[in-house]
């Protein structure tokens, strides 16, 4: 029965987007009160760190040159092994050189696992489908991320386990998993043969421009919110964690009647909602001064962070099947660009006023906002826009 399920290729999917949180969503958890209490980072340490992190997603879209070399799911094998590993060594290197090391190496095995469960969801589901697949999807690594958060919980507060090896432990879980991927799944063919070089279209634009403002957004909350509610706020590694099941739970329930929101409501009335909440959570971010508000804030900014799907439902319906591949690493490396620099200077910034940091992500909210009414009520290829030619 087992084999048989492991032939499908949104079972697949499944398992791909459980073994990615099994290790990032330990390095998120534990990140934060390890860098401060372990290596005594301030805000200029982890926005390099951070920046360090996104380097990797950066340069995502050399997938497509990988893929001269071998298939999707060999690729997807060899990232999760750097994720887990990469991960799993983590807690033995506490210094700011260590830190800066480990995150690279994890980082390149999350960014390349991610690029590459976006290009294989693209090409495995059809359109009809795929907002309640990728909602479905959400709601596995959530739940994979609410058990880790869990038992991380568990292993801090009844244990007192040390920072290395919670680390080494979900790290070597994502490795297991990856080799059950590898040696059992069969390969899986998409829609087409899949470009091996870059591909940037001219008639995608509004889709590169969304996803380029899309990473700064979500840059600004990944570092500094979470950091907010420990240096400002004083939260624990137990208070964080729950914070994090908090939202594990939510998304598990959410994320599959998001998928299907998308589908009866459509991309444009979906960004719209989105974008227009994330720019009033960021400005209360900016004037936040209790911690309950704040974590109230934060649980919010993730729930929105579901109606991401909407955005890759309309590449879906946009892009040329053969396209998916090479779009998923191109549009992974466009989200990063802000990425790769905001954390580094918005380090600095925090330093003089942790508030504008705040504001700033709330007018890139706004302009996202803005673009977005530009999606067509019913897009598809020929109907990028409203100003396109059916």
């Amino acid at each position: 029965m087992l084999k048989q399920h492991l032939q499908k290729p949104e079972v697949f999917l499944y398992l791909f987007a459980a073994a990615v949180p099994l290790s990032f969503a330990t390095w998120q958890a534990l990140i934060n009160n390890f860098a401060i209490e372990q290596a005594s980072f301030t805000g200029v340490e982890i926005g390099i760190l951070q920046s360090l992190r996104e380097v990797p997603g950066f340069l995502a879209f050399g997938v497509v040159f990988l893929l001269v070399m071998m298939r999707e799911q060999t690729i997807a094998f060899v990232s999760l092994l750097a994720l887990g590993i990469g991960t799993a060594i983590t807690g033995m290197l506490p210094s700011v050189l260590g830190l800066y090391c480990t995150t690279v190496l994890m980082s390149v095995g999350f960014h390349y696992a991610e690029t590459i469960s976006q290009s294989l969801s693209l090409q495995l589901v059809n359109y009809q489908r795929l907002p309640l697949v990728l909602g479905r999807q959400l709601a596995v690594g959530s739940f994979t991320g609410l058990t880790v958060f869990a038992v991380i919980y568990l292993l801090v507060e009844w244990l007192a386990l040390d920072y290395l090896w919670i680390y080494l432990l979900f790290g070597c879980f994502t490795v297991v998993l990856a080799c059950v991927m590898y040696f059992a799944c069969p390969h899986f063919k998409g829609e087409a043969e899949q470009h091996k070089t870059m591909v940037l279209r001219k008639r995608y634009w509004l889709y590169y421009l969304l996803t380029f403002l899309s990473g700064a957004r979500r840059q600004i909350f990944v570092v500094f919110a979470g950091f907010l509610m420990v240096e400002k706020f004083g939260f624990t590694v137990s208070q964080m964690t729950l914070l994090f099941l908090v939202n594990g739970v939510l998304t598990i329930y959410l994320a599959p009647r998001i998928g299907r929101l998308v589908s009866y409501w459509g991309e444009k009335r979906t960004l719209t909602l989105e974008y227009g909440g994330l720019v009033v959570i960021f400005t209360a971010y900016a004037f936040a001064e209790s911690a309950w508000f704040a974590a109230s804030l934060y649980i919010l900014d993730h729930v929105f962070f579901a109606m991401a799907i909407a955005l890759k439902s309309y590449l879906k319906k946009i892009a040329d099947p053969a396209d998916m591949a090479a779009t998923a690493g191109v549009s992974f490396s466009i989200n990063h660009i802000a990425a790769v620099l905001l954390p580094f200077f918005l380090g600095l910034l925090w330093v003089v006023s942790p508030p504008l940091v705040f504001i700033i992500g709330a007018v890139i909210a706004l302009a996202s906002l803005l673009l977005s009414q530009l999606v067509p009520g019913a897009p598809e290829r020929g109907m990028e826009t409203v100003f396109s030619n059916a």
